[in-house]
């Protein structure tokens, strides 16, 4: 069966109904998983995008666009090609694009997690003929830890570090991550204080109907008394820059998954690290394939050959699509480290 979905330079196109999915530049009509910037890119003509991710998008785009925004489930015709959204669990308004043409149903994933986040619609497998997944984290070493765990011990380090007189600064991307964070910490510790670009993306949550716990934009008012007892949430590149010098005393964390990598927080100058992701990890990444049911499987972004690699191994046919994959210059021998590993454990 011939796929409807082909790789151009610009990123995933479907010919037959003259749109792509997430372009890596401008085009007359694109498709958008989710606002992500590496996937909601400036200047197309035309965006079709979740209705549940409107204001974030909004915040990531072109204003002189045209918008077609709709609920999951609901089906757009382009060109006798329909196009649905389904929830991919990642951040607000993330979507699978479940495309159907002529009985043949192709679904790329975008960015997704199986497990369900408060701040965003839970995922939903999907059968197909096709399928296309991400492998930020494809791996066999990355695998999630229970998030309620995570959280907690979140919310112990904040504790602690009020008890020794410290401001907590937290760091998370601005949209998603950081609005997952605040949806976990316990309010009743203390006040919650964002950085500017944080507090853009927990507004965009609001207008989109999320309750949030309550928090304080960062700014010159800040009274010395109030600053020890509180958590920031900050973005990741304020780290090590003169904006935290009016915290005094600080402990610095990041959630992420990166932070299962052996000496993560050590090279960055971090003194804590939690693991929390909004992609899938390895087993759910297995799990979404075999729900798929799918005849072939392509495999974009991170390690995708490792993941197609083992896939084919495995039974189910699948071809590595990874453009610029921090994995493509590995040789054969460390592919094959890689997936001993699993074989191992």
């Amino acid at each position: 069966m011939q796929p409807i979905i082909e790789q151009t330079s610009a990123g995933l196109y479907c010919p037959i109904g003259d749109f792509y999915i997430d372009p890596s530049r401008p085009v007359h009509r694109a498709v958008i998983t989710h606002a992500h910037s590496d996937h909601a890119r400036f200047g197309s003509q035309n965006y079709l995008s979740s209705v549940e991710g409107e204001h974030l998008l909004r915040l990531r785009v072109n204003a002189d666009a045209e918008f077609m925004f709709v609920k999951y489930g609901e089906v757009v015709n382009r060109g006798g090609v329909k196009i649905s959204l389904h929830p991919a669990g990642h951040i607000l308004g993330s979507s699978q694009i479940r495309i159907e043409h002529r009985g043949q149903v192709t679904v790329i994933t975008g960015d997704y997690k199986l497990e369900p986040d408060p701040t965003c619609s839970p995922w939903e497998p999907i059968s197909c003929h096709h399928f296309i997944t991400e492998s930020t984290f494809g791996l066999p070493i990355f695998r999630w830890p229970s998030q309620a765990t995570v959280q907690d011990s979140i919310n112990h380090w904040w504790k602690t570090n009020q008890e020794e007189g410290r401001c907590s600064v937290l760091y998370g991307y601005a949209i998603g991550k950081s609005q997952r964070l605040l949806a976990g910490l316990d309010p009743s510790l203390g006040p919650i204080l964002t950085h500017g670009a944080v507090e853009k993306g927990i507004q965009a949550y609001r207008d989109s109907g999320l309750a949030l716990a309550p928090t304080r934009y960062v700014d010159q008012t800040l009274t010395k008394d109030l600053i020890p007892k509180s958590l920031v949430l900050a973005v990741p590149s304020a780290h090590g820059t003169s904006w935290l010098k009016r915290f005094g005393k600080i402990s610095t964390a990041m959630a992420s998954g990166w932070c299962m990598m052996r000496g993560w927080r050590r090279r960055r100058s971090m003194d804590q690290g939690f693991l929390i992701s909004d992609h899938v990890d390895w087993p759910s990444l297995l799990k979404a394939v075999q729900l798929a049911d799918a005849e072939m499987v392509w495999v974009d972004h991170g390690f995708s050959q490792v993941v197609a690699r083992y896939l084919n191994d495995n039974g189910q046919p699948a071809k590595s699509i990874g453009r610029g994959s921090r994995e493509e210059n590995e040789d054969e021998q460390n592919i094959n480290a890689i997936l001993s590993t699993e074989a191992a454990s």
